[in-house]
């Protein structure tokens, strides 16, 4: 049961956190937020009871929880996860859905994930040797091979520091620059295997034992149609009626699912302190079987306006029941379709041109039937500008795949500015094609 007037202080300002807004409104929630800088979406939900601050203010933070007698806090970003914004609530007794820093290191260190998964003995992590100087980069690429190396940062990227044999990486000079640079940068480095195969993520919440999934979902990283371009924070996402993708099985979910579980009482064992929030796997599905490629402490964005809005078991439950450790499964979710596509400015991500109005007519997107999502945007004097980032997202939700899309495409037209979005996503097309990628790759002798 919904205990009576639940008040929940939300933290956080893009449509990731616009959705979980949402949710915890539908749930019986009354909102209060806060903010590095103006959500419009959030302040609405919040009755515009919301403070603009540093999201490492955990000070402030508190205090703004505590002024609104909040019963719990909801974490949105990683930042201010990783440095230890929940263990600065829970020591003002505001008990917070989102890891402690300790558990944090899921995300916020690729080394400390990697080599967690190796002591456990986890069967979904890969090959991979962490260094904090050059000595032994080249022979370790010598003993991968050259064409089978990713290089990432130690630290927290915002889904940009990766670089892949291929993609960002064309010569063995092109790998020892970019291992100085972040080493030049008192880094450390973590090389790894390149996979190949097709991606998904598994966005699970966690009580600390146990792991209960939700709809999976597929990102779109490249920022131009055809998967071409630089790799971006998301261009947008979609999710299948069955909850699955016509190359990813029930099966292939119950492993995943199994792999995150042994993961979560690692980390438990190793730190001492239990996970509780939410736990985004990225998986890769490979001829070797599933691989993980990284987990995220916290929901993915855009893939939480595709799980949040079909939710129908009440979230604030769910997030209650978390920080209880008494969360119960299998949650509830509409058999519905989603695509979700994000407007961008133009330029983005190389050069975003910032500070550009952008003009929404939200009543024809509501009559439409579809969801609208501001993510990195201000709110000036009555008028929406973009910044240097993710501007909207818009959300179908349909029976199929093709009429989600058509709505998330169509709902697009009716906001205004110097943007740009992926008209290709959700599509038929790109659904083909990433289905034939999967069964070359399961042929391949």
């Amino acid at each position: 049961m919904i205990r009576t007037m639940v008040n929940v202080l939300l933290i956080g300002n893009g449509a990731r956190e616009h959705a979980l807004g949402e949710a915890l409104v539908r749930g019986g929630a009354t909102l209060t937020a806060y903010m590095a800088k103006m959500n419009p979406g959030i302040a609405k939900l919040c009755n515009h009871n919301v403070k603009i601050g540093n999201l490492d203010n955990f000070q402030d933070i508190a205090n703004f929880g505590k002024k609104n007698e909040v019963n719990f806090a909801v974490a949105g970003p990683e930042a201010p996860l990783a440095m230890g914004l929940t263990n600065a609530l829970q020591a003002h007794d505001i008990p917070t859905v989102g890891p402690t820093i300790e558990c944090a290191q899921l995300e916020s260190s690729k080394i400390f994930t990697r080599s967690l998964l190796q002591k456990y003995k986890i069967e979904s992590n890969i090959i991979f040797k962490n260094f904090s100087e050059i000595t032994g980069i080249p022979e370790f690429i010598n003993e991968i091979g050259m064409k089978n190396v990713v290089i990432k940062p130690d630290g927290l990227t915002g889904g940009k520091g990766v670089k892949v044999w291929g993609d960002h990486l064309q010569s063995e000079q092109d790998i020892m620059d970019y291992c100085k640079e972040i080493l030049n940068n008192n880094g450390r480095i973590i090389i790894e295997e390149k996979l190949n195969g097709e991606e998904f993520t598994y966005i699970c919440f966690v009580d600390g034992i146990n792991v209960v999934g939700t709809p999976i979902v597929q990102d779109n990283k490249r920022a131009f149609n055809g998967d071409k371009g630089p790799n971006t924070g998301g261009m947008g996402s979609y999710s299948m009626q069955n909850h699955l993708l016509p190359f990813i099985s029930s099966e292939d979910i119950k492993y995943a699912n199994n792999q995150m579980k042994q993961v979560i009482d690692a980390v438990a064992e190793e730190t001492g302190t239990q996970f509780k929030g939410f736990l985004y796997g990225q998986f890769m599905k490979t001829k070797k079987g599933l691989k993980i490629v990284e987990f995220n402490i916290r929901f993915g964005d855009p893939e939480a306006m595709n799980v949040l809005p079909i939710m129908k078991s009440n979230f604030v439950t769910v997030c209650q029941q978390i920080l209880d450790g008494n969360l119960r499964s299998p949650l509830e979710f509409e058999k519905k379709a989603t695509v979700c596509k994000y407007l961008v400015p133009e330029g983005y991500p190389v050069k975003p041109i910032a500070h550009s109005e952008i003009k929404i007519n939200e009543t024809e997107i509501k009559k439409l039937g579809a969801n609208l999502y501001f993510a990195s945007v201000s709110e000036e004097e009555g008028k929406i500008f973009t910044s240097t980032s993710r501007a909207i997202a818009v959300l179908g939700i349909a029976d199929t795949l093709d009429e989600a899309e058509k709505i998330a495409e169509k709902g697009t037209s009716f906001i205004q500015g110097a943007l740009f979005h992926r008209t290709d996503i959700g599509s038929q097309k790109v659904l083909d094609r990433r289905i034939n990628h999967m069964k070359e790759i399961l042929n391949q002798d």
